[in-house]
């Protein structure tokens, strides 16, 4: 009971509350077309290539997400460039785009004159903290993911499943995939707040996971995943209030519970079923 007065008395959880609504229908749009398109290991390399553009933000005296922004969007981009054209591969490009932004982010900070930031918040996550600027660019991934996958979601079922037959059938894969890997780096630079750089994979791919367990289907997999966000992220805020804790980090400790206790229930049910087959 204290704890939902606490909810609507202070302006710092009711933020929080509202961030990870916003960033549960951004991250579980668009984390179900990455799982289905097997691109996890991408969006870790999106996650921490944008760190240079958070120290070129402080360096710049910009607001951080902002530089993140613009240097995930551009790492999305060239990856899928690199992968079209076939010069490098993928993996490569990801690893390369992956260490460089992270050293160009500690480049940058350590050239910031003055006061040092503390990256724990960017590394690690604290929704707590979340403020008015990340609430907008939160709510406009949010938006876009949403009008992306309603106008376009017959091309995206195609491309997310079967990159060739949209080819055979000259539609076009190539723009779609370009706008798609424009929305999952702006889902998962307006999601760092939330879980932070390290953790914001996870924010991708365990709610879908719990999600596949439910569907096949990629449209029941995106409504099944907003759904477990919401409920995984709201009670992970909830917990790290009350004990204390990283909130970040509690929230994903929240989706791995999660998808445990599913999938020994469902183990149950199944090993239940067999048995009264018999």
């Amino acid at each position: 009971m204290q704890l939902l007065e606490s909810l609507f008395h202070y302006n710092f959880l009711q933020n929080a509350v509202l961030a990870a609504l916003l960033a549960s229908i951004a991250c579980g749009l668009t984390g179900a077309y990455v799982v289905s398109r097997r691109m996890v290991f991408l969006s870790g390399g999106i996650s921490h290539a944008s760190f240079g553009g958070i120290g070129l933000a402080f360096f710049l005296g910009i607001h951080p997400p902002l530089g993140a922004l613009v240097f995930g969007v551009a790492s999305a981009m060239l990856i899928q460039y690199l992968s079209d054209r076939q010069d490098v591969r993928n993996d490569s490009a990801i690893g390369i785009l992956w260490s460089a932004g992270m050293a160009l982010g500690i480049v940058f900070i350590y050239l910031t004159p003055g006061y040092v930031p503390n990256l724990m918040t960017y590394l690690f996550g604290n929704i707590l903290t979340t403020s008015p600027a990340d609430l907008w660019l939160l709510g406009l991934s949010a938006v876009l993911a949403v009008l992306a996958f309603i106008v376009f979601y017959p091309l995206v079922l195609a491309v997310a499943f079967d990159q060739g037959y949209a080819r055979v059938r000259r539609l076009p894969a190539g723009a779609v995939n370009y706008l798609l890997m424009a929305l999952v780096a702006l889902t998962i630079v307006t999601s760092i707040r939330v879980t932070g750089i390290i953790l914001v994979i996870s924010f991708l791919t365990l709610p879908q996971a719990i999600a596949a367990i439910f569907t096949r289907r990629l449209s029941g997999l995106m409504l099944w995943s907003v759904a477990l966000s919401a409920a995984g992220s709201i009670g992970g805020i909830l917990l790290s209030y009350t004990l204390n804790l990283p909130s970040g980090a509690v929230i994903i400790f929240t989706f791995a519970l999660m998808f445990i206790l599913v999938r020994l229930t469902w183990w149950a049910i199944r090993a239940w079923a067999r048995r009264a087959e018999n």
